[in-house]
């Protein structure tokens, strides 16, 4: 079977849906945690939702109708302001070095936009991780350490020069798709079955 990559920002809804559909079809992926803002910033690339009403309006909506259409769970975290989303993303990088990191990732998904579950301190974000069997104080100890934020600036790095331009970006081998939108053409890439 070709290899997925699957490149994320835990800031992007879309990422979300896309992960859940990357879970329920069984595909084995490897997870790269990105700095969105970051990425997005070196790029050149604008979010505009956030800068166009209108659209703003409009990614709700569509929002919903994936949710509908994949019949996952899905809110706006209440305290999306508090959460240090690169906490999020190193966490996932200390998960994948103990040998966790996609059960970290489906977790941390699952406890910001299914059920906004507290993430805005390390003790939060090491108990959601707890949950997937990973040793609570190795977590704390290791989540805010300059080390794992130069891990995190490396694989935004990694992703911009592979051609990453946004979030959920998935590659099938060399050959890549943006958005969750695009998880049609990954299973037909994979020979997965719908």
């Amino acid at each position: 079977m070709p290899a997925l990559d699957f490149y994320f920002d835990y800031r992007s809804p879309y990422a979300y849906l896309a992960q859940t559909q990357v879970r329920r079809l069984g595909l084995d992926a490897s997870y790269h945690p990105v700095d969105l803002r970051k990425l997005m910033q070196e790029v050149g690339n604008v979010a505009t939702s956030i800068t166009c009403k209108p659209k703003n309006r409009y990614v709700m909506a569509d929002l919903l109708r994936w949710v509908r259409d994949y019949g996952v769970a899905f809110q706006l975290h209440p305290q999306s302001a508090q959460i240090d989303s690169r906490r999020l993303l190193r966490a996932t990088l200390a998960a994948a070095e103990m040998g966790k990191g996609p059960q970290a990732v489906g977790a941390i998904f699952d406890a910001l936009w299914r059920f906004a579950t507290p993430l805005s301190t390390p003790e939060n974000v090491a108990a959601v991780l707890s949950g997937v069997g990973l040793d609570r104080a190795a977590l704390l100890a290791a989540i805010d350490t300059p080390e794992l934020d130069e891990a995190l600036d490396q694989s935004t790095a990694a992703a911009i020069e592979r051609g990453v331009f946004g979030a959920p970006t998935m590659f099938v081998d060399d050959e890549m798709f943006f958005g969750n939108d695009r998880l049609d053409f990954v299973r037909r890439r994979m020979g997965v079955a719908a």
